[in-house]
């Protein structure tokens, strides 16, 4: 790997550290975080098998981060609106006028991007809609797991429903749009370059 790889595969580790500080439910995020665990696992097999261009490893890292800050606050309490209304003076909640937190929905989405931008070259198109759409399928099913075993304000605390009985779906549904923002962008940057896109 290149220090580009190590460099932030440490600043990833740097972020781990620093939202385990002072946990404010230490269980629930161990839950999350062994997802992040196993990710990583498979990150550094794939590496191995098929080394991975730095950009695409940025991606994976750049889910597993969005994912790792979501875990700290059990995705459903992530205080985006405290960020943006000290940073920029409001918060984002008023502007939409959102009545839920929102940052799972920003976490699904990223997943659609940041998978489909790793795996388009080697897979095209449609096989990285079908990886996309049928990989959100299978976590969906694990959190409905999750739900059967676990006790229900556990189960509630994992998943981040907050009340909304689509949630599963919309969250499938915002993954497989950003893939198709990914590729779309792809096919804009093959086209510029006078490069095939990759359709197969």
């Amino acid at each position: 790997m290149s220090r580009g790889h190590w460099w932030s595969l440490g600043a990833f580790g740097v972020l781990v550290a620093v939202t385990w500080w002072e946990p404010l439910w230490p269980g629930e995020q161990a839950l999350h975080t062994s997802l992040t665990v196993v990710a990583l696992v498979a990150l550094v097999w794939v590496q191995r098998r098929w080394p991975l261009p730095l950009g695409s490893w940025l991606l994976v890292l750049l889910f597993l981060s969005l994912h790792t800050i979501a875990a700290r606050w059990l995705y459903s309490n992530v205080p985006y609106d405290q960020w943006t209304d000290a940073v920029f003076g409001f918060r984002v909640s008023d502007v939409f006028s959102w009545r839920r937190n929102h940052f799972d929905r920003l976490v699904h989405f990223c997943y659609g991007v940041c998978l489909a931008g790793v795996v388009v070259r080697r897979l095209g198109w449609l096989r990285t809609l079908e990886v996309v759409v049928s990989t959100s399928a299978v976590y969906e099913l694990f959190e409905w797991g999750i739900a059967m075993v676990l006790a229900p304000d556990l189960a509630e605390a994992y998943n981040g429903q907050q009340g909304d009985m689509w949630d599963a779906h919309k969250d499938m549904a915002l993954a497989l749009t950003g893939a198709v923002v990914t590729l779309g962008v792809v096919a804009v940057q093959a086209l510029r370059r006078g490069r095939p896109t990759p359709t197969g």
